[in-house]
């Protein structure tokens, strides 16, 4: 019996039993679509990662009170006792660092909109210096951008984004008009890019001012993050990160020898964070879901052993006709390899579907690669072929002689 000819049993035998199939290869689905939601989702969730990271550029780095990332409870307690960054650091890093091209500063809160009767809330308000629309890569589609004049005088003038216009202002021209947040009036002048959702959190529900109207309007508490740009030569960001460090630690008084009392990182420095959270997180849940895979070939080996019973006599007549054992055990792994691969590509295709659903139902972004589903595919034929050993050859040390006398 060639190759092509064990698969053709296989799927008659598949097919001549429908609901047992069912029930076998469900285990196999269940373990094969779980792994591939997963990866997908993960994978979709670096690359969302890294693109909004690399909208900064991977020339640029950010000096804060707190990291990015905090992955214990001692360590929040331990960044909240350091001094906040102010808009002094933040002139002295402009006018100390020679080898940042651009520097800027942020601070962000959430607020409330109202334009005539209507209102928003939960609307991100950035306090911006002129230069962060440059660094962000804010593109500019309606009006203009903050100028270096509207941070010096603290205008009362804003840069809204898209969610603002399609619930406050539908229909209507937003540039010249007046809005107010939290109580105090703005005059529009800009709109950004529309962006669209991520993880079903819009990106242009935000309103962006001058750095120096926010600190008037709503006073000088909050700690600033600063951002700067350094050149594209190779060299060039570490060297502007190391001169940024300095700065910073004389500033602060920080002991040589001690610890930066502020975080200074590079994009790649939280991409790295997060790609080692992520994963972490994805071996867990795969471990988890390979258990469904398991359970799904004990499953299949158990089904095989009653196919070798049932076909006892067919066994000892190919047998009697000069099949060798390894022939029939060769066709007995086939079986089993190829009724798993079927419940990996029904796997495959449900985990795919299930996170896209994800996707249209909450924003999770996602990303298929080529890669997880052949590896969806190879782990359910190896349980396959795996669970289907014992079965293929205890098949094969049957003797023809007691095969063809068995009675079915």
């Amino acid at each position: 019996m060639n190759f092509f000819e064990a698969v053709k049993i296989s799927l008659m035998s598949l097919w001549a039993n429908k609901l047992r199939s069912i029930l076998t290869l469900l285990g196999v689905v269940i373990g094969v679509a779980s792994v591939i939601a997963v990866i997908t989702l993960v994978n979709g969730a670096n690359k969302f990662v890294a693109t909004k990271i690399s909208g900064y550029g991977s020339d640029t780095f950010t000096v804060k009170k707190t990291p990015s990332v905090i992955t214990s409870g001692e360590e929040w307690l331990k960044y909240q006792k350091r001094k906040k960054i102010t808009f002094d650091d933040y002139d002295a890093l402009r006018e100390g660092c020679k080898r940042c091209l651009i520097t800027g500063a942020m601070i962000g809160d959430t607020t409330r909109v109202v334009y005539s009767k209507q209102s928003s809330t939960g609307t991100s308000l950035r306090g911006w210096t002129w230069t962060m629309s440059e660094i962000s890569n804010l593109n500019i589609v309606e009006g203009r951008a903050l100028t270096e004049m509207d941070e010096k005088q603290a205008t009362h003038i804003a840069i809204i984004g898209y969610d603002i216009i399609d619930n406050l202002m539908p229909g209507v021209d937003p540039l010249g008009k007046e809005i107010r947040v939290d109580g105090v009036p703005f005059v529009v002048v800009g709109v950004g890019e529309r962006q669209g959702k991520t993880l079903g959190h819009s990106e242009d529900n935000y309103v962006d001012i001058p750095l120096t109207t926010y600190m008037q309007t709503r006073g000088t508490n909050n700690t600033i993050d600063i951002f700067a740009k350094a050149g594209t030569e190779p060299g060039a960001l570490s060297n502007a990160s190391d001169e940024a460090r300095v700065i910073m630690r004389a500033r602060r008084h920080d002991a040589p020898g001690a610890e930066d009392s502020f975080s200074l990182e590079t994009n790649d420095t939280f991409v790295g964070i997060w790609k080692s959270i992520s994963s972490t997180f994805a071996a867990v849940v795969v471990g988890i879901a390979s258990i469904s895979l398991v359970v799904g070939g004990i499953v299949i080996m158990n089904i095989m052993l009653v196919s070798v019973t049932e076909r006892t006599r067919e066994i000892g007549v190919r047998k009697a006709l000069g099949a060798k054992r390894k022939d029939v055990m060769l066709q007995f792994l086939i079986e089993s390899g190829t009724m798993s691969m079927i419940g990996g590509a029904i796997g495959v295709i449900l985990g795919v579907a299930a996170a896209k659903a994800i996707t249209m139902i909450v924003g999770f972004p996602t990303d298929v690669q080529i890669w997880s589903v052949l590896l969806g595919l190879f782990m359910a034929t190896a349980v396959g072929v795996f669970f289907g050993v014992y079965p293929a050859r205890k098949a094969a040390m049957l003797d023809p002689i007691v095969a063809l006398r068995s009675e079915l």
